[in-house]
């Protein structure tokens, strides 16, 4: 029985059974012998070689490379030396990569390469269909995104460039790295044969170390491209899609997120989601029965009537707030009349209410009864408190910031008054030209 197959390198292809010399093609494989292949070169199998279980008489394969795989005049063993040499040379160096193989020109290399290797559209078809069978296997998962998306690629230096941490997507790297001069310490470190066993021992820990620090870095690189942490922003935007329960929960999971794999963490958090949903249902349902709704006909108008009942009790809680910060009788009056016109379709009337020459409602005066600080201001103090509506205790701080300013100076302008004092300017005009009439500073 033939069968044609390939091989790698001679150095990575295993010994003769028979002479233990390295096997060059053709040679046989033993197709009854297993599960280690037992191999064989021409000279030993036409002897017919035996060796334990072996025997001559049993099935066997050819083993060759010598067949063309892509295109006629080129065979299984010289289309692996392309690659092979493409591989160590770099794409492009047709020159060296021609000279490695021997038996091809530089320009036989790159048309062979462009056409069956880049430009070829059964590699493109069959790719598609891979990527493709992959994502339908995981559609039906609970994951709502993949880990693995392609981020985007800004510009160097821009908004989302920052926001990526500075990873490169054609490169797949950082530009800074984590722990990025871990390298410095073995910037000055050479071996030598004098070194002592402990100047050694000490430089080989120092490796270690070093050693340690990569594999942190990887494993960091590793946790950031499995759970999609370098698209930032649309890691985010996901993240706001659960309620408000589940995002805390996801804060306090995202630290055992390197623990397990992305697929797992997802699935963890996605059935917490539905576990909040249940949850949610079924206390929906408990109340409906508590209030003794049996059919999903009578729930929608129980839920209609829910939501008239808390608008009702939100515009009561809304009145009580407003009339606790009304203190003119005539204008909290005239308010309720203008609701109850709006409640009951009516337009209603243009009251009339008292207003300052400015334009604004004149506010009443402020009670300074029981407030601390009083009994240190004359009549005359207490009535520009109650009429600016300034506690006791500040109008007295301000008024000591003033005198300060106005003694330091020789005299005090409006303008650095207000400078002085971080309050309304109307109210700091009163108190400055209060002060003024009654001499406690002048003007500069």
């Amino acid at each position: 029985m033939d069968r044609l197959a390939s091989f790698g390198n001679d150095v990575d292809k295993p010994p003769c059974r028979g002479c233990s010399s390295y096997l060059t093609e053709p040679y046989i494989k033993c197709a009854e012998c297993g599960p280690l292949p037992f191999l064989l070169c021409l000279q030993c199998f036409t002897k017919g070689f035996e060796l334990k279980k072996h025997e001559s008489d049993h099935k066997y394969e050819i083993m060759t490379s010598d067949f063309p795989v892509l295109e006629s005049g080129w065979s299984a063993q010289e289309e692996m030396a392309l690659l092979e040499a493409v591989m160590d040379c770099g794409f492009g160096n047709w020159q060296d990569v021609a000279y490695q193989m021997r038996t091809k020109t530089k320009e036989e290399c790159e048309s062979h390469y462009m056409k069956n290797f880049i430009n070829n559209p059964l590699f493109s078809s069959t790719l598609l269909s891979l990527r493709k069978t992959k994502d339908s296997r995981f559609a039906e998962g609970a994951i709502p995104f993949k880990p693995t998306d392609d981020p985007p690629r800004p510009t160097f230096d821009s908004v989302l460039s920052r926001d990526m941490a500075g990873y490169m997507p054609a490169r797949a790297d950082f530009m800074e790295e984590f722990d990025n001069y871990a390298e410095w310490d073995l910037k000055d470190i050479d071996f030598v044969d004098d070194d002592s066993d402990i100047l050694r021992a000490l430089k080989l820990s120092v490796v270690d170390i070093y050693h340690s620090r990569l594999k942190e870095r990887q494993r960091r690189k590793k946790v950031i491209r499995d759970h999609g942490l370098i698209n930032l922003r649309k890691f985010q935007m996901l993240e706001r899609c659960y309620p408000k329960e589940v995002q805390e929960l996801y804060d306090v999971m995202k630290r055992f997120a390197r623990v397990v794999g992305p697929i797992e963490h997802d699935k963890f958090i996605e059935s917490h989601a539905l576990e909040f949903d249940l949850r949610r249902e079924i206390r929906r349902l408990k109340e409906y029965r508590k209030a003794g709704v049996k059919s999903f006909c009578s729930a929608k108008v129980y839920e209609r009537a829910k939501r008239l009942r808390e608008e009702e009790r939100r515009k009561r809680t809304m009145l009580c707030d407003v009339l606790q910060y009304i203190q003119d009788g005539r204008a909290c009056q005239q308010w309720l009349s203008k609701q109850a016109a709006i409640d009951a379709g009516i337009t209603p009337a243009v009251t009339t209410i008292t207003v300052s020459a400015t334009g604004r409602r004149s506010a009443p005066p402020l009670n300074l009864t029981g407030l601390p600080g009083t009994e240190k201001l004359d009549e005359r103090e207490k009535e520009l408190c109650q009429v600016v509506r300034l506690v006791p205790g500040a109008y007295l701080e301000y008024k000591q910031a003033l005198l300060n300013e106005c003694r330091r100076q020789g005299g005090l302008r409006l303008a650095q008054a207000r400078a002085l004092i971080k309050i309304d300017v109307n109210k700091t005009r009163k108190i400055y030209d209060f002060l003024i009439k009654e001499g406690y500073i002048t003007k500069a």
